[in-house]
Formats: structure tokens, sequence, C-alpha cells
């Protein structure tokens, strides 16, 4: 299980956040929510959560990313105070996210690895290993009401079985309803209140901003966030209270859920969320997902010089990988970075012809690979070729691909580089299958002048033709983070095994390249928006995730959390305005 995370970067606004209940305040007028709290507060030492209190609320189903595009009034006017995020995330795991398993992790503080919850029935969950918020908060807080007012009625039946008062309502206008004459309750500590409109909408109709039922449900939520906290406002005691307004979607929303086991969790829409923390007291802060350029393209590769005598290259066995025929879909990928000092015409460096670059040797069958000037030709079958006609002799990283695929009767060849489409050519009737070996390695150069020094890393070739927007999408990646996926590889050489002169093929399929000639492993780092690196583990954890709302509640009511419970959250805290007297 892990420890408690206190990011040692907002340990000084964690120590703020602490003494809101003990610190004198004053404050300016907030035009939206204004700040009405007293200037003391009496000593919480003597009685855990003293003067304050918590509305949750659950907006299941509400995408973060569509909240941003929306900006719903109410949410803006939070969002200017307080730590909010519009790419949480439900969990930072990779399994298939249901509403069930998102409320648990909010609920909980852990998510299904703890409390195992994955399916919609709950099975498998154990509340004795993983009590609930309700739970906790009965243990340790003296007379605490908590009430649980829920959309869902297994919402209630499964998760607030310790809260002082549960509501099953019809609908979320009697949640929000229910949660208003709530509000206006004296004793309330804690009030959780579970919206479940736009989930319906949503798979109905699709989680994104185009879609009118969706975005016309998560406006009425909005308009139910400002009821409620217009509710807290008018409390007759809210001049002595200090409230904390969590508001958490339990997931996001997409056709598919989960993904393979290196994908990028922030790309998984089911569990991009909205998130915030609010409280008149504190400063707006923003929590976002990196730049996905930020993280280098780090590794190996192999690095191949040429010069008129002798090239080093790679070349496999089996002459037939990468014979792709007269007819037939394919997409294929490789990595290339150019460090040669000059222009290398005809120097072949991927593909089924002739290894050398002589220009007789393009050949009237096959498919090559090779530089022009400082960029690069496609060449087909000897006759049919696309000019890149952008850089690749720079110094950098950049994604090579091309498809073939049919429309009707008519075959198309279209080239990509670093996320662009170059151009689409007709090569129907050319014969892409070459006696000659798939080989990468910089060809030999006309002369001594302009000799070759190239990088090659990530070649995969699949037996099925991807979207252009795939391909967009999958250039800014490291090859590697997709090979486990599609069942569609026909060969996949990361160029990464660091020492020897094979290169294996990890798709299982056995066909290894031979390494021979002027080469060497080389090792690289570089920052650059063509190649995306691999994003760490720990990038997840740099916005909100479902189960920091219980470890922020804890603290906000003064409950001492110890290492045992097993909590899986961090506290991300804004930055808190100091009284000025």
């Amino acid at each position: 299980m892990n420890r408690i995370k206190l990011p040692v970067n907002k340990l000084q606004a964690l120590t703020w956040l602490f003494m809101l209940g003990f610190i004198a305040l004053t404050f300016s007028c907030n035009k939206d929510f204004e700040n009405v709290l007293p200037k003391t507060f009496p000593n919480d030492t003597a009685g855990r959560g003293s003067g304050k209190k918590v509305l949750l609320i659950i907006l299941d189903g509400v995408k973060g990313d569509v909240v941003r595009q929306l900006a719903p009034t109410n949410i803006t006017a939070i969002n200017a105070k307080a730590a909010y995020s519009f790419d949480g995330l439900a969990d930072d795991r990779r399994n298939a996210i249901t509403n069930a398993a998102g409320w648990t992790n909010l609920i909980t503080g852990v998510d299904y690895r703890a409390h195992g919850v994955q399916s919609e029935d709950f099975a498998n969950l154990n509340v004795a290993r993983t009590p609930t918020l309700f739970t906790r908060i009965k243990d340790n807080v003296t007379n605490a009401r908590t009430v649980s007012i829920a959309s869902t009625a297994i919402f209630n039946e499964i998760l607030a079985t310790d809260a002082t008062v549960k509501v099953n309502a019809n609908d979320d206008a009697a949640v929000k309803t229910a949660a208003v004459a709530e509000l206006g309750n004296k004793s309330a500590t804690v009030v959780v209140a579970q919206y479940h409109s736009a989930e319906v909408a949503g798979a109905a109709n699709g989680y994104t901003a185009n879609t009118p039922a969706y975005t016309n449900a998560i406006q009425a939520l909005d308009a139910y966030i400002g009821n409620m906290l217009d509710a807290i406002k008018a409390r007759p005691t809210y001049s002595s209270e200090n409230w904390l307004v969590v508001i958490a979607s339990n997931k996001g929303g997409a056709a598919t859920s989960g993904g393979g086991p290196n994908s990028v969790v922030f790309e998984d829409q089911s569990r991009n969320t909205y998130v915030a923390f609010y409280n008149p007291r504190f400063n707006s802060t923003s929590y976002n997902q990196p730049d996905p350029n930020s993280y280098p393209f780090v590794g190996l590769g192999v690095r191949g010089t040429s010069n008129t005598t002798a090239n080093g290259m790679g070349v496999l066995a089996d002459a037939s990988v990468g014979d792709f025929g007269t007819s037939g879909e394919y997409t294929v990928m490789i990595k290339v970075k150019n460090d040669a000092a000059n222009n290398a015409d005809y120097g072949h460096f991927f593909g089924n012809m002739a290894t050398t670059n002589k220009r007789e040797a393009i050949q009237s069958t096959g498919w090559d690979m090779m530089c022009w000037g400082n960029s690069y030709y496609l060449s087909f079958a000897g006759s049919y070729s696309i000019s890149a006609g952008v850089v690749l002799r720079d110094a950098r990283w950049h994604t090579l691909a091309f498809k073939l695929y049919n429309t009707g009767s008519t075959r198309f060849a279209s080239l990509f580089q670093d996320g662009k489409k170059i151009n689409t050519v007709d090569i129907s009737g050319k014969n892409l299958t070459n006696t000659a070996a798939l080989h990468f390695g910089p060809g030999m150069a006309t002369t001594s002048a302009n000799g070759t020094d190239m990088t090659f890393r990530d070649i995969a070739i699949y037996n099925v033709a991807f979207s252009d927007d795939d391909i967009i999408s999958y250039s800014k990646r490291d090859i590697s983070l997709l090979a486990p996926v599609p069942a569609n590889l026909l060969g996949w050489w990361p160029l990464n095994d660091g020492n020897g002169s094979v290169a294996i093929d990890k798709s299982g399929k056995g066909n290894n390249f031979n390494i021979t000639g002027s080469y060497s492993w080389a090792n690289f780092s570089e920052s650059t928006p063509n190649v995306a690196g691999v994003v760490s583990d720990s990038a997840y954890r740099s916005v909100f995730n479902g189960v920091d709302a219980t470890l922020m509640i804890y603290n906000w009511l003064n409950i001492s959390v110890p290492q045992s419970w097993g909590l899986m959250g961090s506290l991300l805290v804004p930055g808190v305005t100091l009284p000025t007297n």
C-alpha cells in the first residue's frame, strides 16, 4: 500500500491549510461567493473539526475537458477561489473504470487494488479493510452529522451505511432540493450529494462538448451547485463556520475505457475528471497535466555511418518481411535522426530495394526511403515517389510513417512525418515486393564528402492501414508504447538492445535484424516537439486523483490519518491568502 504523499513543494501551503481552523481571518469581498467567515475560531485541539464543515458534490461522468470548454458560470466563479483541475483522473490505473469504482475511490481514499471494486455491482468490496468516509468520521468526530443524498440508490446502499442520514432521491433535481434543505440544518457536518444525470446523458449520446444532451446536463448541475452554495451562505451560523466545498467527478466518459500496460492514462477519456477544493480563503491554483513535450525522448538506438566503400546497416534474414506486393493494406513507422554533415542524394536508408545508394540500384519493384538534399523521398517500384519536402537532416529525431490502403480498386500510399500528413499518391499496379531484404541504415555515399550518419529507433510494420488521426497521434510517441496492444504487428524492432550485432524482433515473429559494418549502439536524450518521451507514472499524481478527496476532507476536519489506514491520496492544496492584521 502506498503511504500518504506530502509533496515537499506543497508543505508550506499545507501548513496554512491546517491553520485555517486556528488563525484570525480577515477578508475582502468576493462578489460571487463573499467571505463572511469569522475572524477567530475556537481552539480545535479540544474538539476535532470544531467549526469546520464539508460539502462533497459528486458529478458522475462529468469530463474535466468538457467543463473547461463550457466554462459554466458557478464553476468558473468557484475556480477563482479553489485548487482545481480540468485534467483530474478517476485514478491512475489502466483497467476499465466504472461508476462504482469511481465512487469507491472518492469515498474510501484508495483505488481498486485495495477496495476491490471494478464492476458496477461492487463485487469484491472490502469495507472492513477500507472503511468509508462516513465510517471514519463517525469514529473520529464526536456528534458529527453526516448526510448522503444520492440519485443512485446503490451508492447509499453500499457506501453510506454509516451515514447519519441517507436520502434516496428520484433524480438530480430532487438531490439538489434535499441538499439545499440539509444545508439549512444547523447540525450538518458533512453533506454528500451524488448526481447522475450527466452520466446518463453521456452514455446515451456521447461525452463531448458537442453533445447537447450532455452539455445541458452539466449546465443544469452547475446551477444546482450555485443553489447549494447559496444555501451555505444563507445559514444563520455561517459567520462562525468554515466550509470546504469539494466538487469531483467520479469518472469521465468514453466509448472504451482502460488501456495497455504502457498506455498514457491522461489519454483515457473515461478517467478525465473535474475536481475542485473551494474555500473563500483559497487562492486560485490550477493543477494541469504536464506538457507531453516536457518529457525528453531518452534511450538507445542503432547509429550507422557510411562513406564510398562501407556502411553500417541492419538486414533481415527473411527477405519476405516488408514485401507489400500489389495489394493489401499496411502501416510502417520508423524514427530517424540524421546527423550527417552534408547532404547525400540517393542515400537509401530504409526499405527493401537494393542496399547501396547507386542510382541504378533503384529497381522496378519494392519500396525505399532515400535521402535527397536535406530531406528525403519515399519511392515505390522505381518510378512513383513522394517527395517529403521537409527537413530531415537537422540532427533531431523525427518519426516517419507511411500507409498503404485501398479505396475501391485503387491503391494509395500516404506519407507522414512528425504527426503531419505530407502527401498521397496512387500506386495501383505497382509491385512493392523485392528480392532484396528489408534493411535500415545509411546508404553508401557517392562521394566521401557526402558520407551519412544516421541513428534509428522503433521500426514497426502492421498489416492494417491506421486512420490518419491514429498515425498522427502515434507519431508523437515511442512506438514501443503501441506494440503490445495491436494484434496486427508483422514486426516490431525497438532497436534499443544496447549490445551485440542483433536487433531483436519484439513482435514475437522472430525476424531479427543482423547489423553489420560501421555501426554503434548510441545513447540519446533529446527534448523535442517531434517525439514525446515516456510519461512516467508519477506524472499522473501531479493532478487530482479520486483518492485525494478523502485525505483532504480528513485533514480539513482535523482527523489524524495514521499510515495504517493505507490511504493512497496526495495533499495537493491551494495557496492561502494571509491576514493583514
